[in-house]
């Protein structure tokens, strides 16, 4: 079957119809009486297809009928795809069944074929779909179709990615841009924005790109933040977007805009800040109030804010009131040739073809100055040295036909090799500026068959080769924000988009109608798919494929869900349910998806897989990752024969099933625990013969005989690049663990080592031998019997080191540097090396002067932490130390190392203080704990020379002054905690101060001067036990230009604030706890403090009611928490008054409320809305909530005489609501058809006491 080999539209199908001259498949079809002659017809008519197929595809973009025959035609081949498929699934199920030799093979052995449902219903179908095929290819000659007109495909072999090409052409637009944000020409708090205007593949992203990485940025901006925003002008997934970039972490869903814009309100106080919205469109940014309540954040506390627009669109600049506008030309000749030879030579230079450059200049003037166009025809022509396919590309008619798409992307398209055409195609799942990894892009493609098994390579090998084509041709490229991540250009994106047509559809907006039979690939997103209706139109896509959530965390796909649809979607081969939040169980009837290939319901809170899973024989892709209530995997999973990946990574698995070494297509597994009574033995890893990435040996200490560990085979598996070895419990001394950690000796391919709770006195051999040439990552953990450390410092490729919990080591000897023979220097790659918990640790033994350089030359983070008996001199003073943390080592008395690039100190805890005598210079932060005795930070870290930007210091109790001279004029940061005698000196100079947090200390401040800290951004004081009030000298009419952030808290004295007022034009956020001396808050806030977003009271029970004149009009967040009277006077509030509050928090313990809000308390813009503990509330208010149109958040709380009231309901805009501690209300609420249930139906998450329902 070789001539099917070229079949465009799937490799599927290659690979069947390999199968289908199998002795297994014409046993297979003898044996059920099948009529052979019709696979034959099918052979024939699929061949006829394909003999028209290249000139179909081509015709497809200028001639409608062309692409809906071809759209027809792709339909019935899915079918048919199908239609074999299930014929090769029973081949494998009857293989199963005689191999396992089940009683159901015998009972079915004794059936008539007659009577088998199998062969009754595949007949007719095959005959179904040759019905249609024959039609279509008689249509061929009608719409002008012709045999034999291809092309000659660009199919060059993949090396390894290659490296972002240089830009050409855009030095004096980055300079000019560049040039405008360091502009002065903006003050207060006005945003500068400036739009980048040009058409789509014209660079604007690779020019915003330049700038925002251009060293300038690093010194000018103390935080930058990039954000897509592509087809969604989502305000709050975009203000997530940047509060993630600043802060480096996951926000959780469960956020409110409010909190996000505020937190990132306080984030963004006082500094100076980049922000890049690339990708804007018009039909996104409807109007100026959308452009309004997503840059409030940006508008009041911060300073010197830029903003750089990306788009298409003049009108979006106006949208966003442009402060300068650029509009980006096209890249000049030279340019264009420069970046075309770059991507199409291999040196980037023609001169050794002078031929071709004659022709690639030509080839240039027709992308028209667009970069997008010429890199990408640049990499189509990649090595190619026929003079004929370059004058092919020069002479295409695609250059003048009328389309949407760019006619060198066509062009790209169409000279692709066949196999990576579906392989594009597929990728139009995925959104705009939606960025994939490349391995869960691989396994989606062998899932859907798009990758052949080699005779040479795996399938994921192969995939790997199909990816590192498409970067090579520009139809994929590496994110700026995560090497492991690629995306599309938005114009490649529609490419794809075009080309899959109707097969491939994304779930948006309400666009759900268009689902339709040809529908075969679906993706949704967590924004797009607030009602679980939207699924019902799925009925008619019963040939669907693919099911694919883009977003986490959907509250989309409830249990009830499930059982419903699946049964409906029985060709599937990609289904994932990952972070469905409902879904704790899967229906029986999944064992009947017998097309599925790739499972993933991680992340969700299931508890059982059923046992019908295991009769999906097609599975290649299992996860399982993070279920925290699943415990048991199903027994027979071994018979998942086609089953290459099992991820159960933190999922608490208690065992591994038995014969589990039977699934010999295994290539990943990233867990396997040892049984200590049942389940399967370690020796079953040694079957696993092509096990790679990560893998976790869980409970070893169930290896009862070390013979047992012999048989894991570990030294064969060449693909493992992570290993975990866990001994876990009570682990008592063990020299049987020393043979079990013998046998467990990995291949030295291995890149990432750990080990916890190993129970032998000595490592074996293999750890720390010099063969592991590639291991960078090594942590060592709780191996409390070890008395010596293996000889690490052979590793030559070690870059982090961490020994933790070793309480037998009493010293770190000349062994652990390894054989002083070897010319190569110890430890010679570490950077980073961590000693922790070793209490019985004495002596650090130094290399030896022997060796020139001696050992650790290029680490730059050392870490001693609670190493109580560790005494003598630091062994290493390596000249690229940065960092250095000392903790809870008493006896370690000797000088620090006096690096020139030691940069952060740490002290802390217990640490001997003769530390302080020569602290090096040149240090930037510092930071010291539990030094009872320290009365004075020593002066020449103080001095005028000192380079010191943060200082803080904890547990300082005979502290009493920071210096007699005065503080460094680089400080910016002072943490104080715990150092109750320490004074704040008049007479110092504390102008460079930009934050200062004091924690239980300053005990004799009565009176915070103000006026001494002209430059603060941000002031904590916290359990200053005397203080009284904020003084400022009644002649000054202080400004503080600055403050951004103040809070105050335990506090019991405090009284006042300064007479007048606070001037603070820049406050933001305003905390004031459990200062129960407290009357009033400042005066004529609503004037002095115009920024003011966030107001926290709490426990302030003398505070009677908000100043004279109300509160300031840009507050977006109050908290009103234990202050009675302010509550008892909340008629005074005048909430109704101001326009930007979107979150109000109320906590009280009024006695006297029965029923809240009351009517006009809260403004109609609130969009979340917490009510708690109100003891005798009984009713809400409903007349009242439903004049809150915006509300999105309902939260109540410890409420236990609440309850619905059987007229009203809530609010219909409400998305969440939350109920915990209100006992009355949940008992109504417990009956799924009951009235008040009724009326909270229309809420998509429903969280009771921590629950979903």
């Amino acid at each position: 079957m070789a001539e099917v080999v070229g079949l465009l539209l799937s490799p599927f199908l290659q690979v069947f119809f390999e199968k289908v001259t199998s002795r297994e498949f014409v046993d297979f079809f003898r044996s059920r009486k099948l009529d052979s002659r019709l696979l034959k017809r099918l052979e024939r008519v699929l061949l006829s297809a394909n003999a028209v197929l290249e000139d179909a595809e081509e015709l497809q973009f200028t001639e409608l009928k062309v692409k809906n025959w071809l759209d027809e035609l792709k339909d019935a081949i899915y079918d048919a795809e199908d239609i074999l498929d299930e014929i090769h699934t029973e081949v494998l199920r009857c293989n199963l069944d005689a191999e396992f030799q089940t009683f159901a093979t015998k009972v079915r052995k004794t059936f008539p074929t007659s009577l088998n449902p199998f062969v009754r219903n595949i007949e007719p179908k095959i005959k179904d779909i040759l019905e249609t095929l024959d039609h279509l290819v008689n249509q061929k000659d009608d719409i002008g179709l012709k045999e034999g007109v291809g092309v000659k495909s660009s199919g060059r072999s993949s090396a390894s990615l290659v490296k972002e090409s240089d830009i050409f052409g855009r030095t004096d637009d980055k300079e000019a841009i560049i040039n405008l944000l360091l502009s002065d020409d903006v003050s207060g708090n006005e945003l500068y924005v400036i739009a980048i205007v040009g058409m789509g593949g014209l660079g604007k992203t690779t020019l915003a790109q330049l700038v925002y990485n251009d060293d300038r940025m690093e010194g000018h901006f103390d935080h930058k933040a990039w954000v897509c925003v592509s087809d969604d002008f989502d305000v709050l997934k975009m203000t997530k977007t940047i509060l993630q970039n600043l802060e480096s972490s996951t926000i959780s869903d469960s956020k409110s805009l409010d909190w996000l814009q505020v937190t990132l309100q306080q984030k963004l106080r006082g500094k100076k800040f980049l922000l890049v919205l690339d990708d804007v469109w018009n039909k996104n940014i409807k109007n100026y109030s959308e452009w309004e309540a997503f840059s409030n954040p940006f508008r009041y506390g911060a300073e010197g804010i830029r903003v750089i627009v990306t788009t298409r669109e003049k009108p979006v600049a106006s949208i966003m009131q442009y402060t300068a506008i650029y509009d980006l030309k096209t890249l000049q000749d030279d340019d264009c040739w420069s970046l075309f030879s770059k991507h199409a030579f291999h040196s980037g230079n023609s001169d050794a073809h002078p031929e071709l450059e004659v022709i690639g200049r030509k080839i240039v003037e027709r992308c028209k100055g667009l970069p997008l166009a010429v890199k990408t025809i640049g990499a189509l022509l990649w090595s190619e040295l026929d003079v004929k396919e370059w004058n092919k590309i020069m002479m295409s008619e695609i250059w003048d036909l009328q389309s949407d798409i760019i006619p060198a992307l066509r062009l790209s398209y169409k000279y692709l090799p066949l196999h990576l055409k579906c392989c594009f195609a597929y990728c139009s799942i995925f959104p705009k500026d939606y960025d994939f990894e490349k391995e869960e892009l691989i396994l989606l493609w062998m899932a859907e068959g798009f990758l052949p098994q080699g005779k040479d390579k795996t399938a994921e090998q192969i995939g790997d080769d199909y990816f590192a084509d498409l970067v090579s041709r520009s139809l994929f490229q590496q994110s700026s924000k995560n090497t492991r991540e690629f995306g599309m250009h938005d114009l490649v994106n529609d490419l794809a988009r075009f080309v899959s047509g109707q097969f491939t559809f994304r779930l948006e907006g309400e666009n759900s109608l268009e689902i339709g039979s040809k529908t075969r690939h679906l993706s949704f997103f967590k924004r797009s798919t607030r009602k679980i209706e939207k699924f019902g139109v799925l009925y008619e896509a019963t040939g669907l494929r693919t099911f694919l959530p883009i977003y986490p965390s959907n509250q989309i796909l409830a249990k009830e869900l499930a059982p419903d649809l699946l049964p409906m979607l029985r060709c599937l081969r990609v289904l994932n349910l990952s972070s469905s939040l409902k879904l704790t169980e899967l229906p029986d009837s999944i064992g009947k998806m017998k097309h599925l290939r790739h499972l993933d319901v991680s992340l969700t809170p299931i508890r059982k897989l059923p046992d019908s899973i295991c009769k999906l024989c097609n599975l290649q892709t299992l996860r399982i990752s993070l279920c925290n209530n699943l415990t048991v995997l199903p027994r027979d999973i071994h018979k998942l024969i086609n089953l290459r990946h099992l991820d159960v990574s933190d999922t608490p698995i208690k065992e591994m099933p038995v014969h589990l070494g039977r699934l010999c297509c295994l290539r990943t597994l990233t867990k396997f625990i040892v049984g200590e009574h049942s389940g399967a033995g370690i020796g079953e890893l040694g079957k696993l013969a092509n096990l790679g990435g990560k893998l976790l040996i869980s409970d070893l200490q169930n290896v009862v005989s070390p013979l047992g560990a012999l048989v894991p085979s570990l030294n064969d598996k060449i693909y493992l690049e992570e290993l975990k070895l866990r001994w876990n419990g009570e682990n008592n001394i063990s020299e049987s663990q020393r043979a079990v950690l013998d046998s467990l000796q990995p291949h030295v391919n291995l890149k990432r080592l750990s080990i916890y709770g190993y129970g032998g006195k000595r490592f074996s051999d293999w750890v720390g031998h010099h063969s592991f040439s590639n291991i960078a990552t090594l942590y060592l953990y709780n191996c409390g019997y070890c008395s010596v450390l293996p000889p690490l410092g052979q590793l030559p490729t070690l870059q982090s080191l961490s020994i933790d919990c070793f309480a037998e080591i009493d010293a770190v000897d000349r062994d652990f540097y390894g054989n002083s023979s070897s010319s190569t220097k110890p430890f010679g790659a570490l950077k980073v090396l961590k000693f922790r918990n070793m209490p019985k640790l004495e002596k650090w033994f130094a290399f030896g002067v022997e060796n020139e350089g001696g050992a650790f030359t290029h680490l730059e983070e050392l870490e001693i932490v609670n190493c109580p008996r560790l005494t003598g001199e630091l062994p290493i003073h390596p000249s690229s130390l940065s960092r250095l943390v000392i903790e809870e080592c008493p006896l370690l008395v000797t000088s620090l190392p006096s690096a020139a690039t030691l940069r952060q100190l740490e002290l802390r805890r217990n640490c001997n203080e003769a530390l302080f005598k020569q602290l090096p210079t040149g240090l930037q932060k510092l930071a010291i704990s539990e030094f009872d005795a320290l009365e004075s930070i020593p002066e020449r870290l103080m001095d005028f020379n000192s380079c010191l930007e943060e200082l803080k210091i904890r547990g300082g109790h005979s502290l009493i002054s920071l210096s007699s001279a005065g503080l460094p004029s680089t400080l910016n940061i002072l943490e104080i905690i715990d150092c109750r005698k320490l004074e704040l000196p008049m007479h110092l100079n504390y102008s460079s101060l930009e934050t200062l947090m004091s924690f239980g200390s300053f005990d004799s401040l009565k009176s915070f001067p103000l006026n001494l800290f002209p430059n603060l951004t941000s002031i904590v004081l916290s359990g200053c036990l005397n203080l009284e009030s904020f003084n400022v000298p009644q002649q000054l009419e202080l400004d503080l230009v600055a403050l951004s952030s103040l809070q105050i808290h335990n506090c019991p004295n405090f009284v006042s604030f300064p007479n007048g007022g606070l001037r603070a034009s820049k406050l933001v956020d305003f905390y004031v706890t459990n200062c129960q001396s407290l009357t009033s808050l400042p005066d004529k806030m609503h004037i002095l403090l115009p920024s003011l977003g966030w107001l926290y009271l709490e426990n302030c029970p003398e505070v009677g009611s908000f100043p004279e004149g109300g509160l300031p009009s840009k507050l977006s967040s109050i908290f009103i928490i234990g202050c009675d009277k302010l509550i008892a006077n909340r008629g005074g509030w005048g909430f109704q008054n101001l326009p930007s509050i979107r979150y109000i928090d109320i906590h009280g313990n009024c006695k006297d409320v029965e029923s809240f809000p009351d009517a006009g308390l809260l403004p109609t813009n609130l969009v979340s809305l917490v009510i708690s503990k109100f003891p005798n509330m009984k009713s809400l208010d409903y007349k009242a909530l439903r004049h809150l149109t915006s509300l999105d958040q309902l939260s109540i709380y410890s409420c236990p005489k609440l309850k619905f009231m059987k007229e009203e309901g809530l609010p219909a805009s409400i998305s969440t609501l939350r109920i915990s501690e209100c006992a009355l209300l949940e008992k109504q609420l417990e009956s799924r058809k009951g009235k008040a249930r009724s009326k909270i139906d229309h809420i998509p998450y429903i969280d009771i006491n921590g629950k979903l329902i």
